[in-house]
């Protein structure tokens, strides 16, 4: 026997004899697993491609932000009032983080944030993604990336700065943590700062790491510049003086308003209180709010050179037409209205230069209300202004055929009807600009402004000759006197208004002008809110914010002074009607 035969038959398995059709089924089988397998094949990369495509893109394909730099804030000589800057956000894969405890202290440390805030934000293991903090500065971002830790990522973004602080905190606005405008000019030209986001599309692995780039990359467009006409310079000192101001006279608050009587172009606009754009915790309504263009109140006495400019032109006054206001009261539908002195018989002018409101009201009896009307609406009143800014508010003026006797009196001399300081202001280029209402803009022009005619030439003049007069001693506001420039302006005192009465105790002080008076070349409008400290007056309280403004103003302007340079300042203001 061979040996080939012996382990043959020494081995029951070898020798049973196997059914073939059982071999048969093992083939069949395999052979099936491998066409399933082919055909499986076959359907995802053929049939199927486009929706396992999708799904794996789904997990792993990321579309990245390229953001783009937002624009710059200009001023009108090229000042930076607002810039971005490289400020990176902190973000982490809380399930991915491995740190010691040394190494979360530290980072915690560098956040400024308390521990036991970042152990809260990184204790959800079911987090894929959390922020850790928004936008840190650069130095920042390089020491927490120096510290290595597993999970914890970085986003290239950017944070606003204003290098004007609070000064110009209402001008500029500011930037939410998405860097889009929430107020002021970053809101109004937040399209144009903005610019466009690029994007580039990637293969990311789980660990959010860019393993490969697919597509084309579209860069990102950067924001445009915006410049303003405002001058830092000017917008400085304006702010300073009315902050000392408001301080000085325990008032509530102020604002103040200057304007270029040529181009239409804002030059300052201030507000106190105030805030630092990029440092707002705490921030409250009283400091966000851009009074000079949000707020509004009853101008009072400031209102008079309007009504007499209005009654000029229908030929109705001249400029030494008498007006008889005593015995400095006057009734009408059961209200009588007063002046603070009896002065007698005066002049229309001598109307303006003692604030009297019994001259004012009989001057506006000669006119109709629908008169009175149609130039309050061309001066802008009861309107929204026009200008490139958001929040401005169209005041209040009532239809002229709802008006009552006393209410057509009352409104000679500015109650009755609201206006917000800068629609004061802007009504007032109508005397400076030779009778034509200008528009204004908050960006740089060196064009001059084509305006609207309201009055005469002649009656333009006419009333900055009463507005000088009201400027001088034995006027409203002699405070407003300067050096070196002649001014005119008129003051104005109006009692706030709580509820459906007047208090008794709580008034707006203003003061509206121009200067030089023979050839103006800036207006200056000046609020202070309710000062408190007895000085209420808006020749005393206003005035002196007025004066020093303008000086300050022209000078940095190059403007020629039309007076020689001695002492102009009167001491004491003569207290107006109101």
């Amino acid at each position: 026997m061979s040996r080939r035969s012996v382990r043959y038959t020494s081995s029951p398995l070898l020798a049973s004899k196997t059914p073939v059709w059982r071999s048969k089924f093992i083939v069949a089988a395999v052979a099936m697993a491998f066409a399933g397998l082919a055909a499986r094949a076959a359907y995802i990369q053929i049939f199927g491609n486009e929706f396992f495509q999708r799904q794996g893109e789904v997990r792993f394909a990321r579309t990245l932000e390229l953001p783009a730099n937002r624009g710059r804030i200009l001023d009108r000589n090229g000042l930076i009032l607002a810039s971005s800057v490289p400020a990176p956000s902190i973000w982490a894969i809380p399930e991915d983080v491995e740190a010691s405890k040394a190494q979360l202290a530290e980072l915690a440390k560098l956040l400024e944030m308390p521990l036991v805030d970042l152990n809260k934000k990184l204790g959800d293991e079911d987090k894929t993604f959390v922020w850790i903090k928004r936008q840190v500065d650069e130095p920042v971002a390089q020491k927490i990336q120096a510290l290595g830790i597993k999970g914890i990522y970085q986003r290239k973004e950017y944070k606003r700065k204003y290098p004007e602080g609070e000064t110009i905190a209402h001008v500029v606005g500011f930037t939410n943590v998405e860097d889009r405008g929430q107020e002021g000019i970053e809101l109004a030209f937040n399209k144009e700062l903005a610019g466009k986001a690029g994007s580039r599309r990637v293969i990311k692995d789980r660990l959010g790491r860019v393993v490969e780039g697919v597509g084309e990359q579209v860069p990102p467009v950067e924001g445009k510049d915006i410049q303003l006409s405002v001058d830092s310079k000017v917008q400085f000192f304006a702010y300073q003086k009315l902050r000392d101001a408001v301080i000085a006279r325990k008032a509530k608050a102020g604002s103040v308003v200057v304007l270029d009587t040529i181009t239409g172009e804002v030059l300052a606009l201030a507000n106190y209180p105030s805030y630092v754009p990029d440092k707002r915790q705490n921030l409250t309504g009283e400091q966000l709010r851009n009074r000079a263009i949000t707020d509004t109140f009853e101008p009072g006495s400031t209102m008079k050179p309007i009504t007499v400019a209005m009654a000029l032109e229908a030929g109705r006054v001249k400029p030494q037409t008498l007006i008889e206001t005593g015995p400095g009261r006057f009734s009408i539908g059961g209200f009588t209205i007063s002046d603070t002195h009896n002065y007698g018989t005066l002049t229309v002018e001598g109307v303006i230069q003692k604030s009297s409101n019994v001259g004012a009201l009989k001057i506006a009896q000669k006119m109709s209300p629908h008169e009175m009307w149609n130039t309050y609406v061309a001066l802008g009143y009861g309107q929204k202004p026009q200008i490139e800014f958001p929040g401005a508010v169209t005041g209040r003026l009532r239809p002229w055929k709802t008006w009552r006797p006393v209410e057509q009196a009352t409104m000679a001399y500015g109650y009755g009807l609201s206006a917000s300081l800068f629609q004061m202001a802007h009504s007032y280029t109508s005397f400076a600009h030779d009778g034509q209402i200008i528009p204004v803009t908050m960006l740089k022009s060196s064009e001059p402004a084509v305006g609207v005619k309201v009055f005469s030439a002649e009656n333009a003049h006419a009333v900055r000759r009463m507005l000088k007069m009201a400027a001088a001693p034995g006027g409203t506001g002699p405070l407003a006197q300067t050096l070196g420039y002649s001014v005119g302006g008129k003051s104005g005192t109006a009692r706030k208004q709580v509820g459906k009465s007047y208090a008794r105790n709580k008034y707006r002080a203003w003061f509206t002008g121009m200067a030089p008076i023979e050839a103006p070349r800036i207006i200056v409008a000046v609020m202070i809110d309710e000062p408190g400290d007895g000085q209420y007056y808006g020749g005393i309280a206003a005035a002196p914010v007025f004066s020093e403004v303008v000086q300050q103003t022209l000078r940095m302007m190059g403007v020629q002074p039309d007076m020689s340079v001695k002492p102009q300042i009167a001491t004491q203001a003569v207290e107006e009607s109101f």
